[in-house]
């Protein structure tokens, strides 16, 4: 095998990004089926928590991503532009093709929405500068910023409770989240993914490529020590309560697992990027045609998201037109996690939800495969 740092592509964060696209498209055709996220019931619980896997590991994949993507490119200044250019890119992407894919309509002056492309493209624009600094200093930025934003988390918000205006939505989007109107009149903007910490996820996977670019028996012996304490970490802090989320566990594993995504708390980053690190070094040495489906899909995940959203969305207008035509309108009414709520009848049984996710992954397939064979022929640099 080809040393790392000669390798165009690393298996492993490909296929761990695929991993990640599938369970996307578990969550996504959730909120379609109107499927509550998470409840007492552990069918229902576990269906939304593996999927709590999705955005940190994207985050921390895409920041990793800049790095390999940086160490092509001639300079940090070309580096720079291309970071730029992307992250405006996916902010315009998501405040239009994605939020029409959501919604299937044109209110936008009554609802629109900043998830999470809106949040990785403002990320990538801030790595921009980031991208600048000295190695070291990105990695104490990005971990202070995930270990430490939960400290600060109680006085941001009560001075949210006190301000309004320009200020109120700022807080917002660095790190309360919410709705609020843009102007007096629309749109409403409502913020689910704020930059704080994901912006430290992203350093924090910036300088995780310095580790995948060693060679095989360091790389893998740090991510089992990284990967390991972080699991620990996770566990220590959620069993004592000590510190790093602000809704404490209570009895049973439900409750342990629990963590808080809204802003996402380090126990939540801790639980989720943990057990991602560890699977590097297995998933570098995986073979079969699984492992090589999700290696397609991890090499066009922007391609693959913009696809899965409205072909879910379509499929959910053809079961709702054969379950519960009455309750067709609600899709496209507004994005399914705002209101107005689910309409009576027409949640979605499990087996149905996951059936349907599986059928957008298998068509979505031969177009990501096409994709990544255009990508290649282009050079594209990830």
């Amino acid at each position: 095998m080809l040393p790392m740092t000669m390798q165009t592509r690393i298996k492993s964060v490909d296929i761990l990004r695929g991993v990640v696209m599938v369970l996307m498209a578990i969550d996504h055709v959730r909120v379609y089926a109107g499927v509550p996220p998470g409840g007492p019931e552990p069918a229902v619980f576990f269906t939304r928590w593996i999927t709590h896997f999705c955005a940190p590991v994207f985050v921390f994949l895409a920041g990793t991503s800049a790095f390999l993507a940086g160490r092509k490119m001639k300079s940090r200044s070309e580096l720079s532009r291309w970071l730029i250019t992307r992250g405006l890119f996916l902010v315009l992407l998501e405040l239009t093709l994605l939020r029409f894919a959501w919604t299937f309509n044109f209110d936008w002056q009554n609802f629109t929405f900043a998830g999470v492309i809106w949040m990785i493209g403002w990320c990538l624009v801030m790595m921009t500068v980031i991208v600048w600094l000295p190695d070291i200093v990105i990695l104490l930025f990005g971990g202070i910023t995930v270990f430490g934003h939960n400290a600060a988390g109680a006085t941001i918000r009560e001075i949210a409770a006190r301000i309004d205006g320009a200020f109120e939505a700022a807080v917002a989007v660095l790190y309360t989240g919410g709705a609020f109107g843009i102007t007096d009149n629309g749109p409403n903007l409502v913020v689910l993914y704020s930059l704080v910490p994901w912006i430290g996820v992203m350093a924090l996977g910036y300088a995780f490529g310095r580790v995948l670019v060693l060679g095989e028996r360091e790389r893998n012996r740090l991510c089992l020590i990284l990967g390991g304490t972080a699991v620990v970490l996770f566990i220590v802090l959620r069993a004592t309560g000590w510190y790093g989320d602000p809704r404490p566990a209570g009895p049973g594993l439900l409750s342990f697992l629990g963590t808080t995504k809204y802003p996402a708390s380090l126990q939540f980053l801790l639980m989720t990027i943990g057990p991602a690190v560890l699977l590097v070094p297995l998933l570098e040495r995986t073979r079969g045609r699984i492992f090589s489906w999700l290696e397609v899909f991890g090499r066009v995940p922007f391609f693959y998201y913009v696809l899965h959203i409205p072909l879910i969305h379509v499929a959910a207008i053809g079961i709702a037109a054969v379950r519960t035509p009455e309750s067709i309108g609600w899709l496209f009414a507004n994005h399914p996690m705002a209101p107005p709520e689910v309409p009576a009848g027409y949640m979605w049984s499990l087996p149905l939800l996951y059936v349907v996710a599986t059928a957008v992954v298998i068509m979505l397939y031969p177009a990501c495969r096409w994709y990544m064979g255009l990508k290649q022929r282009s050079r594209h640099p990830l």
